[in-house]
């Protein structure tokens, strides 16, 4: 019997050979496709299995890298801003602490304080040339800053343990180089020439200026009721024009001074370049300062003196502050500005919570080192070492030059020392401390190079 009888659907189209509906025809010279699965199932296996996931996964590794670096990176800097503020930031009340004017321990608060409020107002403009103006043709990644800032928080702290005032400035920009010419950047020749030239003049100006006041404030025929209020009114003047960021600027300046906005209020010609509403207002400022420590030391000119030398050490810790925090925040200017996009306030709270943790735990050792064995200083030549060091890092701040008040203060504490004769000074110390800092330049210089080196290996650039 034919199937056919037994099946009469037989009859019917055979639908095993029926095609496909239009839309699901194979374009000719198309790959076929096999099973119920016709929507290129080859593509969603690689994609399942292939090189799109393992780009993925390579990217949230590096990702994570990424961030452990920027946690690092930030450590680092909070570990150098806190051996700054134990280090660095101490010597400015080194003098008042040896002429007995006011307690170890009392100074280091105030550094603290002082220190970290000179760090948010005036932190910029060195903070910008350690991060980008020390080398050319490359940025300082997340790696490189963490590699340069443990060289220069290592030679600080073997400075804070050991009682050698090793210069921060030198650490920090010897390691910068250092780690920049490991990322194959050019040197900045200009640059150098600058700030060796201003490292250079520091101890012979800010020592012979010290020199010079001692020897003044020595002097009997200069009553102490005039010789130390004209030193009130040059500080005076000089805090007059001192820029910082919290004062209202012109739309194409980040940072004012009191002279220049009050002197933008009243429209006034220049003269030569200068305005005589800016002059003014210094010459104020001068007189105020002038008068208020005349009083002082009429009514007690030892009272006065301790005032004045306290007052002057206020003003230079502030000073520090401003120029040492961008030593600590430098590095990370590219990271935190450019990568992450943070504003420059935060950075600078960074480096300014780290230089006031530093002052608090770890400049009393410090302070006494520098006050007590430098020299055995009074406090006239006290007021002589302070007001240069006072005048020299402003200046270093305007030019956007790193500077080590170590270097500053102790050449103003040696020259008020000679004032006196060179019994108060130990030349032996001098001159360990001279040779020291030259190696601290070198070698951070070679240590920075070869950490990064050694990092990169490990970690891949």
């Amino acid at each position: 019997m034919h199937r056919d009888d037994i099946f009469p659907g037989a009859l019917l189209p055979d639908t095993s050979a029926r095609v496909s509906p239009p839309q699901m025809v194979r374009p000719p010279g198309s790959v076929p496709t096999t099973g119920r699965t016709k929507f290129n199932t080859g593509d969603r296996r690689s994609n399942r299995h292939g090189s799109y996931p393992r780009r993925r996964r390579r990217l949230t590794v590096a990702g994570v890298i990424f961030w452990a670096l920027v946690v690092v990176a930030t450590l680092t800097s909070l570990a150098t801003a806190w051996a700054l503020g134990a280090n660095s930031n101490s010597p400015p009340f080194a003098p008042a602490i040896g002429a007995n004017a006011i307690s170890t321990m009392r100074a280091a608060f105030l550094i603290g304080i002082l220190a970290a409020l000179g760090a948010l107002t005036q932190g910029g403009a060195i903070s910008e040339t350690v991060g980008a103006g020390l080398i050319n043709g490359v940025q300082i990644t997340s790696l490189a800053a963490t590699a340069g800032l443990l060289t220069a928080t290592g030679f600080m702290a073997f400075g804070v343990y050991t009682g050698y005032p090793v210069p921060a400035a030198f650490a920090t920009t010897g390691a910068m180089v250092g780690v920049g010419l490991s990322l194959g950047g050019d040197p900045a020749i200009d640059t150098y020439r600058r700030i060796a030239l201003f490292w250079a003049l520091v101890p012979p100006v800010s020592g012979g200026l010290a020199y010079l006041t001692a020897t003044l404030l020595r002097r009997d025929d200069i009553p102490e009721t005039v010789g130390v209020p004209l030193l009130a009114a040059v500080v005076g003047g000089i805090i007059a024009n001192v820029q910082l960021g919290v004062i209202p600027s012109p739309p194409d300046a980040t940072q004012s001074s009191v002279a220049g906005l009050v002197a933008r209020q009243v429209a006034t010609p220049t003269l030569a370049g200068i305005d005589p509403l800016a002059v003014l207002v210094t010459l104020v400022a001068a007189a105020a300062g002038f008068q208020f420590i005349r009083r002082r030391t009429q009514v007690s000119a030892e009272g006065g003196i301790r005032t004045f030398l306290i007052g002057l050490g206020s003003v230079v810790a502030f000073s520090s502050g401003g120029s040492q925090v961008g030593l600590a925040t430098g590095p990370l200017e590219n990271l935190y500005g450019t990568e992450l996009g943070l504003p420059g306030i935060v950075l600078l709270s960074l480096g300014a919570t780290g230089i006031l943790a530093g002052a608090w735990m770890g400049a009393p050792k410090l302070l006494q080192a520098t006050s007590r064995e430098y020299a055995q200083l009074g406090a006239r030549r006290s007021i002589a070492a302070l007001v240069p060091g006072f005048i020299i890092a402003q200046l270093a701040i305007a030019l956007g030059i790193p500077i080590s008040f170590n270097n500053i203060i102790i050449s103003g504490v040696i020259g008020g020392g000679l004032a006196g004769g060179s019994a108060g000074v130990s030349r032996r110390k001098i001159g360990v401390t001279l040779a020291f800092w030259l190696i601290t330049l070198v070698a951070s210089i070679a240590i920075g190079f070869g950490l990064y080196r050694a990092f990169a290996a490990v970690l891949g650039g």
